[in-house]
C-alpha cells in the first residue's frame, strides 16, 4: 500500500540536498540525503550511506532523475504529493508560500540578479521536475518570506525615490531558519517566544534577525545576500565607496568585483586560510586568531543594532553550522555583548527543511 510523502530539495551549483517527510501532522523523517560533486564526480548519500552508483559529469536533471528512480524503487512505495522547493528570493512579490505556475516562475526568474549564487539553480529544480516528474504539486518557500512584513524604517535605504521604486530596498534572507526558530521558540519556551529575541544564523552564510514576539522586526542582510555579517567567503558590510574604488582605481569588472565579495572575502579573505570556522579554531595561528576575532565582533556589534530595533534583548538564540557547534564563538559572542546585562542564551537545531514541509501541507 502507498504512502503519501512531501520531498523538500535544496539546489544548488553541485549539490542536491532533500528530505522525505511522511504526510502527516507528524511529518516523520522518512529519508535524508543528498547528492554532492554534480558536473564532476557525484556522490549519492540517504542517511549517511551510499544510495546508488551515478555516471561522472551528471548534471542537475540527471540528478534528479536519479533522486525520483530511488524515491519510486524504495520498499514503502512512497507516493510524492508535494515537491517543496527552498528558494532564497522572492522578492516584493512573496511573503508566503505559493504553488509554482508558469506565470510565478517568470517573475522568479526575474530576480535572479538579486540572487545570482542561489536562484538559478532552484529554478532549474523546479523546471527539470515539472518536465519529467509532472505529477506533484510544486510549491515554493522563500527565505525572504519571514521578513516582508518590516516597517519602513528598516526596509528602505536611503536612495532617491527614483531608485527605491524599482525594487532597491532591504529584503532579509534566511527567513526559514528564522522561522523555525520562531515555531521552536513557541513550542519550548513559550516566555521567550514572546519577547525580544536576536536570532543568530551563523555558518558559511551568516546573518541576525531581531524578532518581537516571534515576527521579525529587522536582519542584518539587505537586497542581497552579502550584506550585514561577514562569512565563510563573502565580506558582509563594506563602505559602498569600495566597490567604486576597486572599479575606477584597481580597473576591475563588475563580476571580477563579485568573485571577490562573494567567493573571495569573510573569513577566507580576513585569514588568508580557510573558509572553515572550525579549521581556523583549530589553526590557532595569529591570522586565524584575527579572523575570529573580526566575525565576534561584528557579529555582537550587529546583534547590538537588533537589539536597538527591538527596544532590548532577551535573548540571543543561535542556530546554523557555527552557531550550533562552535561553543567559543557563541562564548566570544555573548561576552562582548555582557553590557546589556542578563538575557538568556539557547541553542536551536536548524530545520529548514521541516519548516518547508509544513508548509506544503496547506497545500494537500
Amino acid at each position: 500500500m502507498s504512502s503519501d510523502v512531501i520531498l523538500v530539495l535544496n539546489a544548488g551549483s553541485s549539490s542536491l540536498k532533500f528530505r522525505v517527510f511522511g504526510a502527516e501532522a507528524s511529518l516523520p523523517l522518512l529519508a535524508n540525503g543528498r547528492i554532492t560533486g554534480i558536473g564532476s564526480r557525484p556522490e549519492f548519500i540517504v542517511d549517511g550511506e551510499p544510495a546508488s552508483k551515478l555516471d561522472a559529469g551528471i548534471g542537475q536533471e540527471q540528478a534528479l532523475r536519479a533522486l525520483i528512480a530511488w524515491i519510486d524503487d524504495h520498499d514503502n512505495d512512497w507516493r510524492v504529493r508535494v515537491v517543496g522547493h527552498r528558494i532564497v528570493h522572492g522578492g516584493e512579490h512573496y511573503a508566503e508560500p505559493v504553488a509554482l505556475s508558469a506565470p510565478v516562475m517568470d517573475t522568479l526568474e526575474s530576480l535572479i540578479p538579486l540572487a545570482p549564487l542561489h536562484q538559478p539553480h532552484a529554478l532549474a529544480a523546479v523546471r527539470a521536475m515539472a518536465q519529467f516528474y509532472p505529477d506533484p504539486l510544486q510549491v515554493g518557500c522563500f527565505d525572504t518570506a519571514f521578513h516582508a512584513g518590516h516597517a519602513s524604517v528598516f526596509q528602505e535605504y536611503a536612495l532617491p525615490a527614483r531608485v527605491r521604486q524599482r525594487g532597491v530596498r532591504r529584503y532579509g534572507f534566511h527567513g526559514l531558519s528564522y522561522e523555525w526558530m520562531a515555531q521552536v521558540l513557541r513550542e519550548r519556551h513559550p516566555g521567550l517566544a514572546e519577547g525580544r529575541v536576536v536570532g543568530a544564523h551563523l555558518g558559511n552564510g551568516s546573518s541576525l534577525c531581531g524578532m518581537l514576539n516571534g515576527r521579525s522586526i529587522d536582519t542584518t542582510m539587505g537586497m542581497t545576500a552579502l550584506d550585514g555579517l561577514p562569512m565563510g567567503t563573502r565580506s558582509g558590510s563594506i563602505d559602498p565607496g569600495v566597490t567604486l574604488y576597486m572599479m575606477r582605481q584597481l580597473d576591475m569588472s563588475g563580476d571580477e568585483i563579485d568573485h571577490v565579495l562573494s567567493h573571495e572575502s569573510g573569513l577566507l579573505g580576513l585569514s588568508g586560510i580557510s573558509s572553515d570556522m572550525r579549521t581556523l579554531l583549530e589553526n590557532g595561528s595569529k591570522e586565524a586568531r584575527f579572523a575570529i576575532d573580526f566575525y565576534c565582533t561584528m557579529a555582537a556589534q550587529h546583534a547590538a543594532r537588533m537589539a536597538v530595533a527591538l527596544g532590548g534583548i532577551d535573548a540571543l538564540v543561535f542556530t546554523g553550522g557555527i552557531g550550533e557547534h562552535a561553543g567559543a564563538v557563541r562564548e566570544a559572542i555573548c561576552a562582548r555583548l555582557a553590557f546589556f546585562g542578563n538575557f538568556e542564551v539557547l541553542v536551536v537545531e536548524a530545520d529548514e527543511e521541516r519548516m518547508i514541509a509544513g508548509h506544503c501541507q496547506a497545500f494537500l
